[in-house]
């Protein structure tokens, strides 16, 4: 039995205590947030006990923790977890500057102790059985990637300053899901936006409506589409285009309900949100990460990957600025 311990307790940390509490082999010890009263009550939820993180770290019983607090956290709680003896299971992004989630990186490669970063788009079913389907050869040689991501209202401003802008906190999943897909990492990222949704968005230093083309060194190009607003609910589609086919992966359903009559033909909206959409995701990613830490085996998402995300996101950014593709390799 996996003994864990969980860092936040707030809208993505109820998220993980639930695949958490979900897996047979996990036992969710401890609770922990800079707001004890949610802490407590989370531990309630799930029969675990409320703790400070430094408690939590310092637990011998304790094997593994997930980190699900703030992203200014996030490098420091996993260097401190790790030099603890924990596995960690950290959310996305590692952290908003890439130049300390390098430093974390190297000093995570010296203590040795294994780290999974939360892209959980990985383990949602379709895009695992595209990516399949493509590693088999199904459509040839992949050539054009496109990536749909629009969520069905922006955050609030409050969010969006805090959140270290659009490609660090939204589109990072997209970058992560590109490099799964495609299997490398692209030379070089153009990126375009504008805040056309919500003016405060823009006011606040960032964009609510964007698009990375991304190019390859073999030539192969990936399109990344993204927005703060879909009125018909949360929008997350993959198509990749090869040398003998296409292979598609649709929007999840309210319900799969199609009316035809006369007037036309409808159906269900897709559902509203991450949590309706990809909750299965996340339970398979807990699963995968319980099960690397119990077999000894390699992580399915690891911090280098994690980092290479946030270089992608950084990027963007940078050529959001200057108008200009921006290579990877440039970047310090």
């Amino acid at each position: 039995m996996l003994t864990v311990g969980l860092l936040g307790a707030g809208r993505i940390g109820a998220v993980h205590a639930q695949a958490i509490s979900d897996h047979p082999g996990s036992h969710l010890a401890a609770v922990s947030d800079m707001t004890a009263d949610a802490a407590q009550a989370l531990a309630a939820t799930h029969g675990a006990v409320a703790k400070s993180s430094d408690e939590i770290l310092a637990d011998p019983a304790i094997d593994a923790v997930l980190i699900a607090t703030s992203t200014d956290t996030h490098c420091d709680l996993i260097e401190a977890a790790t030099s603890a003896g924990k596995a960690v299971l950290c959310e996305k992004p590692v952290d908003l500057d890439l130049a300390r989630a390098r430093r974390c990186a190297a000093h995570v490669e010296q203590t040795s102790q294994p780290v999974m970063v939360g892209f959980n788009r990985r383990f949602d079913p379709s895009f695992g059985a595209l990516r399949d389907a493509a590693r088999r050869g199904e459509i040839g040689k992949s050539e054009l990637l496109s990536i749909t991501s629009f969520d069905p209202a922006p955050p609030p401003v409050s969010y969006v300053k805090v959140s270290g802008g659009l490609f660090r906190d939204m589109m990072i999943h997209d970058f992560d899901m590109a490099h799964f897909l495609m299997g490398d990492l692209p030379e070089t990222i153009m990126a375009t936006g504008s805040a056309i949704i919500d003016p405060e968005i823009g006011a606040a230093g960032d964009v609510d409506t964007a698009i990375a083309t991304l190019t390859y060194a073999d030539g192969r190009l990936a399109v990344i589409k993204n927005a703060r607003r879909a009125v018909y609910g949360y929008d997350q589609r993959v198509e990749l285009l090869g040398s003998g086919g296409l292979l598609q992966a649709q929007n999840m359903l309210e319900n799969t309900v199609v009316k035809s009559t006369a007037d036309g033909v409808v159906g269900a909206k897709p559902t509203w949100f991450f949590l309706e959409r990809y909750m299965p995701a996340y339970r398979a990613e807990w699963a995968a990460f319980a099960k690397a830490v119990t077999d000894g085996s390699p992580m399915p998402v690891t911090l280098a990957d994690g980092v290479a995300a946030l270089a992608m996101a950084e990027a963007a950014a940078t050529s959001l600025s200057s108008g200009a593709p921006v290579r990877l390799s440039t970047l310090s």
